[in-house]
């Protein structure tokens, strides 16, 4: 018999039985990432992030699972549903809280209904609708799931689309220059250009995994990551101990580049790698020297992607500035269950328009391809 079981961290849940659910390539659904998050101080109640992780058991077998939080906001999930909470407030209505299914302040692809087969993740969603009833919630979310994954949702789950901007190995780039021969003359000079300014500034760089970062390394890349909220008045969500969490337990997944400028780091980028993707997550800087935050935050990581093989780089959300240094559009996902059936009706509605527009901005973006053909 199937228990249906939520838990308030994944610290009751073994975390062998949780990684067997999944098939490692993806660093963020990991038991390591997920409860370093809940471990080391990175989900504050004030900021509305309250683990409510779904799973399923037959007997003492973990047979399916998401990593899911009660949400008093829209905080730290990157798929914009304000506007559905405020038709609920003008409906006198509470929209929080809500479920989510998803990764803390990572709008990164991945995994999101961990299963052992298909009826069990059919079952998962069904028991997550039957948890958002019981406590009265007005909906229940999962962002960013797999493509493969999106397409096997049930009707009454509604789609939402967005764009994102991804560097794609078509299989014949060897290297940064191979890379460049497929641009055009005019985005082939300006990255040249770009590298060239930071190479005449003397600044070179490191690319440092977790199980090679010094602690020294680890307290000036998180001093750069607060800098960096603190340049645009944001609130920093992850601390130091997660950090030197994730050189530990994800030592080579954790890759950190580092730029280093007479005698001394002044600029570094977070990334996060998996199977066959680079994810950049965080970057800073103590210095504004031309070229810098590109050669960081996307040259770098492009060279190290041809240098090991991996076919994806996700730099982050947004950022239309990507399409000329090789990112292009890209678009990922997200499935809502809505439990009141008439928000629901009108909430498809909405999204279908959404989707539309998206899909014409998308089309819209293609037009600005550096590339001088696709493959």
């Amino acid at each position: 018999m199937t228990a249906v079981r939520f838990f308030s961290s994944l610290a009751n849940v073994p975390a062998l039985a949780w990684d067997a659910l999944h098939d490692g390539r993806n660093p963020f659904v990991s038991h390591a990432f997920l409860h370093g998050l809940e471990a080391q101080g990175c989900l504050r109640e004030e900021w509305g992030w309250t683990p409510h992780h779904a799973t399923l058991w037959e007997g003492d077998l973990l047979v399916a699972a998401a990593p899911g939080y009660l949400k008093e906001n829209s905080h730290g999930e990157f798929v914009f549903d304000h506007a559905w909470a405020h038709a609920y407030a003008q409906h006198g209505l509470d929209y929080y809280p809500k479920w989510l299914g998803g990764v803390p302040y990572s709008p990164v692809t991945g995994p999101r209904l961990l299963a052992l087969d298909h009826g069990h993740r059919a079952l998962l969603l069904t028991s997550i609708q039957d948890e958002a009833l019981r406590l009265n919630l007005s909906s229940a979310h999962i962002n960013f799931p797999t493509p493969a994954e999106d397409a096997g949702f049930p009707e009454g789950w509604l789609p939402r689309i967005d764009v994102q901007y991804h560097w794609r190995n078509p299989g014949h780039w060897r290297d940064f220059d191979g890379f460049l021969a497929d641009f055009d003359h005019k985005h082939r000079k300006n990255i040249r250009q770009e590298r060239a300014k930071v190479q005449r500034a003397g600044v070179t760089f490191r690319v440092v995994h977790g199980d090679d970062a010094s602690e020294t390394d680890l307290q000036v890349m998180f001093g750069f990551y607060l800098r960096t909220f603190r340049d645009y008045g944001n609130s920093p969500a992850l601390t130091l101990q997660f950090l030197q969490h994730l050189a530990t337990s994800l030592p080579r997944n954790l890759v950190l580049f580092l730029a280093d400028h007479q005698g001394r780091t002044i600029a570094g980028a977070l990334c996060l790698r998996g199977g066959d993707t680079l994810y950049g997550r965080y970057w800073g800087a103590e210095s504004a020297l031309p070229g810098l935050h590109f050669e960081t935050c996307y040259y770098q990581g492009i060279d190290y992607c041809l240098r090991e093989g991996l076919k994806i780089f996700e730099p982050g959300a947004q950022g239309e500035h990507k399409i000329a240094r090789g990112f292009l559009p890209t678009f990922v996902y997200s499935r809502h269950w809505i439990a009141r059936p008439d928000f629901s009706a009108a909430l498809a509605a909405w999204s279908r328009e959404e989707t539309l527009a998206v899909r014409r901005y998308a089309r819209s973006l293609q037009e600005h391809t550096p590339f001088k053909h696709r493959d």
